[in-house]
């Protein structure tokens, strides 16, 4: 295997770090926003289109699983054709790969998800019977448990299609990833940005990941630069809750951590993060929901531990039922969904 890692020669206008990403005008926009950081501070940066078995296909996302999308860009990374590769960071597989590192989670966008309906209705105006379309396990059952009786159909294509199908009357309303949504400059479109109260979102939604090798270290410290600590301690709880409960791409499950001030007890300002997570009968018969705060530096330690609580709680015999109603679980694969 060969690797390009002469990083005294790359960065440079004559040999630009290669960005690794998708095609889709999604998987671009975030993709450039890494390139056009790395340029303002200094760095020469381009991006290169890997096409994925994914792509390809028609086939719902709980089908193909959301693991053909990361694979081939990681692919693309450890021969050396790419120096870089951004994910969006909750279609990552929650074990760790020792080939790569995530080198950078920028800034995170709003985590929650969006309802986009018809006639401009907000989620509690549209009559029962409507066409709700949705990739997601999570987001369908959560949807169920509300008690609406909202008909929830699954969803394919990339966030135009998606939008489109409102748009022609194919359905009433889709529920999809509000950060995709306002990286593409569409936020105008949506009804209803849902709160976590009613919909908590997946693990690491609206966050990316900029992963490189582990064995380019001074390419690791160049992106470091593009860390935001904040989101790294919440995405590393959601991800360990995640990880704890050995769920896969159609595992019901919501996360959301936040960073949060409070005060100590001798009145000082401290920051503190509170995690949120819930874990749902895929019928919407049940479900479960628990919450922990603790210290931003023990942020796996958290998402263990409402982990527990959850299994506690009846978890394991929540996901034990949709597995065993059909649903096709792979722990292999990130809770992946759009």
């Amino acid at each position: 295997m060969v690797h390009e890692n002469d990083t005294t020669r790359r960065g440079t206008a004559d040999a630009p770090w290669r960005i690794g990403t998708r095609g889709s005008l999604l998987a671009l926009t975030q993709a450039g926003t890494i390139r056009d950081a790395l340029i303002a501070g200094g760095q020469q940066a381009e991006l290169v289109v890997v096409k994925t078995a994914g792509d390809k296909s028609s086939d719902p996302v709980e089908k193909i699983g959301v693991g053909v999308f990361t694979a081939a860009l990681r692919n693309e990374l450890a021969l050396g054709t790419v120096d870089i590769a951004v994910h969006s960071y909750k279609d990552l597989p929650t074990a760790p790969d020792p080939r790569f590192v995530i080198a950078a989670i920028p800034p995170r966008e709003d985590p929650r998800d969006a309802l986009i309906a018809r006639d401009g209705m907000v989620l509690g105006e549209l009559p029962a019977g409507s066409r709700i379309g949705t990739s997601a396990a999570r987001r369908a059952a959560q949807l169920r448990a509300l008690g609406l009786g909202l008909e929830i159909l699954p969803l394919r294509g990339n966030i135009d299609t998606r939008i489109r199908k409102v748009a022609d009357g194919e359905l009433d309303a889709v529920v999809i990833a509000r950060a995709g949504v306002a990286r593409i400059d569409r936020l105008d479109e949506i009804t209803e940005s849902l709160e976590p109260v009613q919909m908590l979102p997946a693990p690491a939604q609206g966050a990316l990941a900029v992963e490189c090798r582990t064995d380019d270290p001074d390419l690791v410290t160049i992106l470091s630069a593009l860390d935001d600590a904040g989101t790294r301690a919440a995405i590393g709880a959601e991800r360990a809750l995640l990880a704890y409960l050995e769920a896969g791409c159609t595992a019901p499950i919501g996360a959301l951590a936040e960073v949060v001030e409070s005060l100590d007890d001798d009145g000082r300002v401290v920051e503190e993060l509170s995690l949120r997570g819930c874990v749902a009968a895929i019928d919407g018969s049940d479900v479960l929901r628990a919450s922990v705060v603790g210290s931003p530096d023990e942020a796996e330690e958290l998402g263990r531990a409402l982990a527990r609580e959850l299994l506690e709680l009846g978890a394991r015999e929540l996901l034990g039922a949709n597995r065993e109603g059909g649903t096709d679980f792979d722990p292999s694969q990130p809770n992946g969904e759009r």
